[in-house]
């Protein structure tokens, strides 16, 4: 007798699970990305701001006017901004890289249950079968014995 295949009643739930599991994935790694770029701007910030620090000492050295010494404290002032911003910036996409992590964690740990289930279901599918199947052996068994006794 042939095993029926097995099926699981929530194979739905579990494909939705596993298809929210890869979408957390794919906003994760879009906010990696998105971090990175936050990092690049970072970085070109505060070479700007270093770029103006130099100048400024430059202009300073060599005596300047009072308007071009304005001029450089201002060009200063907003790299220095630039860079604050590039900094706060950096810092909201790292907490929202955290909240899609988390994301990405509890999807899976969703995904990881239903699994469970349905291998828990499936083993008992099984174990149900192969006891069906054993008392049908053991009632063939039962049943040439009685026959073999019989003939005797």
């Amino acid at each position: 007798m042939e095993t029926p295949p097995f099926k699981f009643r929530l194979e739905r739930v579990r494909s939705m699970r596993v298809q929210v599991e890869e979408q957390a994935r794919e906003q994760l790694a879009s906010e990696l990305a998105h971090r990175m770029r936050g990092e690049a701007i970072l970085r070109e910030a505060a070479e700007q701001a270093a770029a103006a620090r130099d100048t400024h000492r430059g202009t300073a050295s060599r005596g300047a006017t009072g308007s071009e010494l304005l001029a450089a404290q201002a060009w200063i002032e907003r790299a220095h901004r630039r860079q604050q911003d590039a900094a706060l910036d950096l810092d909201r996409r790292d907490t929202e890289v955290a909240a899609r992590r988390q994301a990405l964690v509890h999807a899976a740990r969703e995904r990881q249950s239903i699994d469970k289930l349905a291998e828990r279901r499936r083993s008992e599918h099984d174990r149900a079968w192969a006891h069906r199947s054993q008392g049908e052996l053991d009632e063939i068994a039962l049943a040439m014995h009685r026959r073999g006794s019989a003939v005797r």
